[in-house]
């Protein structure tokens, strides 16, 4: 079932960094190569709630997007305003739970949900090496857009695509 959090008070913080966990792992060992295993996830993880509480959720029409079962977090992304749509970031699915599909079904749950507000533009930032996120946007109508990724911050990754899903949007729209 499609969860949405629009503020850090709707969140259950533990329950999302289990989505995170591998994410953590590797941020941890880039932030504190030094420190034991555990306080690397410790570390990232209170980076990564930082992040949230100071930068992602100030922003307005920002959201946290979540597939939940049986009250477990299985899957998440976040969308942001970007250009002239939403950027999808951050999608990730639980050790465990992965290769099963829910990445699909949340996507296609927030299309959904966004395209009964009205026209629906969301782009996605992905690596070109990692495949299985490549086939999981194609399965969900993105399109590449870019051949590299133009970040929020004005940056160019060329070891990225950018990729883009439109529904319901008018020619003016496409114009402009």
């Amino acid at each position: 079932m499609l969860f949405i959090v629009r503020n850090l008070g709707q969140l259950t913080f533990g329950k999302l960094m289990q989505v995170y966990l591998d994410a953590n792992r590797e941020h941890g060992e880039e932030l504190a190569p030094e420190e034991p295993e555990d306080r690397r996830i410790q570390l990232s993880e209170e980076s990564f709630y930082s992040y949230l509480h100071d930068s992602f959720f100030t922003q307005p029409g920002a959201i946290y997007c979540i597939w939940e079962e049986n009250g477990q977090y299985i899957s998440a992304l976040r969308l942001e305003p970007y250009r002239d749509g939403l950027l999808l970031e951050a999608l990730e699915t639980a050790p465990g739970w992965r290769r099963m599909g829910y990445a699909v079904r949340l996507i296609q749950a927030v299309q959904q949900m966004l395209e009964q507000q009205g026209s629906v533009r969301i782009y996605s930032h992905v690596s070109k090496k990692n495949t299985a996120s490549l086939k999981t946007h194609l399965r969900c109508g993105f399109e590449i857009y870019l051949d590299y990724a133009a970040y929020i911050d004005g940056s160019v990754n060329r070891r990225a695509h950018t990729l883009r899903y439109e529904k319901n949007i008018s020619d003016f729209e496409k114009k402009n």
